[in-house]
């Protein structure tokens, strides 16, 4: 897909936004030898039913991300508060600015502009700020988007999908949530190969592209 090697940064307010939002894609770039570097801002701990342990996401998220491809070493998780992120949006900030002094990326995903979720708009509106220089894709959650320009497509292979499909059944803590049903992961990645006359694909808004 690139002629060349690309440093490349996921942004996760939470565990397995990254993994919903480009896991297919995430696979495809660890496959074709991208450096992959995956930041997950809250392993929502507060927000865990009582009978599981505090560290359960945290656990999820490590297993997800090692079926996509992504080295340990290049999981980067923090412990901000779920559902508080409007309140540290400066700590979350200068957190950025150290990812991207260190990581120097040259292409960032994050969530939407568009989605609603309070946390999500945090990192989608810091992450523009802090890698203003930097190419920038925004990922899809249908659930939390009240729009979204799928200005971009990522061809994927049907293994690639296979790969999100895999590590998203390590969520077993969110297994409930119906945006994780394999049907549906697997319908939306037809509906956008349709668009572009593939079988799968991952869409994307176009926030920043540098050539």
């Amino acid at each position: 897909m690139f002629k060349e090697k690309q440093r490349i940064l996921i942004l996760g307010p939470h565990t397995d936004d990254g993994e919903l939002g480009c896991g297919a894609s995430i696979a495809k770039f660890c496959d074709e030898g991208h450096e992959v570097f995956y930041a997950v801002f809250s392993t929502c701990r507060e927000s865990l039913p009582k009978h599981l342990a505090p560290d359960a996401l945290e656990k999820e998220v490590r297993k997800a991300t090692k079926i996509l491809g992504v080295p340990e070493e290049n999981l980067l998780l923090y412990d901000f508060d779920v559902r508080h992120f409007k309140g540290t949006r400066q700590d979350i900030l200068e957190e950025l600015v150290v990812l991207r002094n260190n990581l120097n990326p040259t292409l960032v995903f994050l969530p939407s502009p568009t989605d609603i979720h309070q946390d999500h708009q945090v990192i989608s509106e810091e992450g523009i700020r802090a890698f203003k220089h930097v190419s920038i894709l925004g990922y899809e959650m249908p659930w939390n988007n009240l729009s979204f320009n799928t200005r971009s497509f990522i061809r994927l292979e049907d293994k690639y999908l296979e790969k999100k499909v895999e590590a998203l059944k390590e969520y077993n803590s969110q297994a409930h949530r119906t945006y994780l049903n394999e049907n549906f992961i697997k319908s939306l990645a037809t509906t956008r190969g349709v668009q572009i006359g593939v079988q799968y694909a991952e869409a994307f808004e176009v926030i920043r592209w540098i050539l």
